[in-house]
């Protein structure tokens, strides 16, 4: 048995074993169509530009983040951003077809959106990041040679995104939207939503858009005195003539806490509120 000398070089793991090469397209066999939820995408062999955009304050939900940067837009057409159409993943990512005319200096604008009773203002800053190619994530593709570039995956799954991410609600990879022609509840509130799943894959060749159904539950938009009979198994409010057992109102609390109410006692004047706890008074004895 032979053994390695002192000092003798062993050659890295990966340049001792190589994987096999998948073999090309066979020719055997009979060919079958295969129908699957997988599209085409041609991608167009341009530059696009990436710029990085930060929003304050901070750590607010993206739906809101990207009605700021829709406004922005906007708003800031005439001096920045002229014809062109960004898209926006909702954090911290914006790109454009053509660069704006902001070289690569950090640009601040000043952002107001309109609300019930009181405008919000909002600092946005904007700076350029790179360029990414779209032209070398084809090329990838084609010649199977070169890795495929992340950052080209990830502007083109931004770029499919964008519009969807607008017209509907996007809970993680799925979009959905309220229900029409169908009603499926689940009780304590809470009902079905329909929608799609998609992303964007890269495969031989082309890049490819993954498009499946998507179903998530919902809080039902409804006043908060239904919803407090379905949390509490209340049939009828009439039968309910006494406050809320010390039981009840912690149970109410755990499902209630954190959602969001519209109140409706201020005429054309509706704000949203967050709900944050439940009174152990009743609203008769509550000032």
């Amino acid at each position: 048995m032979e053994s390695l000398a002192a000092g003798a070089y062993l050659p890295p793991l990966q340049q001792v074993f190589q994987a096999p090469r998948r073999p090309g397209i066979g020719t055997v066999g009979k060919p079958i169509k295969l129908l699957a939820n997988y599209f085409e995408v041609d991608i167009p062999k341009i530059d696009v530009y990436h710029y990085e955009v930060d929003i304050k304050p901070d750590k607010c939900p993206r739906r809101v983040n990207r009605e700021v940067v829709e406004y922005m837009v906007q708003h800031f057409k005439p001096q920045i951003f002229g014809d062109r159409k960004p898209v926006y993943d909702g954090k911290k990512n914006i790109y454009t077809v053509t660069a704006l005319p902001i070289g690569n200096e950090r640009v601040d604008f000043e952002v107001t959106i309109p609300g019930e009773g009181k405008d919000r203002i909002f600092k946005v800053s904007i700076k350029w990041m790179a360029i990414v190619s779209w032209r070398m994530l084809h090329e990838a593709l084609v010649s199977g040679q070169i890795p495929v570039p992340l950052e080209s995956v990830q502007a083109l799954d931004v770029a499919m995104r964008h519009l969807a991410s607008m017209r509907y609600t996007p809970v993680g990879r799925s979009f959905f939207s309220p229900p029409e022609g169908y009603y499926h509840p689940l009780g304590g509130g809470r009902e079905v939503w329909f929608g799609f799943h998609q992303s964007v894959r890269p495969a031989m060749w082309k890049m490819m858009l993954n498009i499946d159904v998507s179903a998530t539950a919902f809080y039902k938009a409804q006043p908060v005195i239904e919803f407090m009979c379905e949390v509490l198994d209340i049939r009828n409010i009439d039968e309910q003539p006494k406050p809320l057992t010390d039981s009840q109102r912690v149970r109410f609390t755990k499902e209630i806490k954190g959602l969001k109410v519209e109140v409706t006692h201020c005429g054309q004047m509706k704000r949203k509120y967050r709900v944050c706890n439940v009174t152990r008074r009743p609203a008769s004895h509550q000032t």
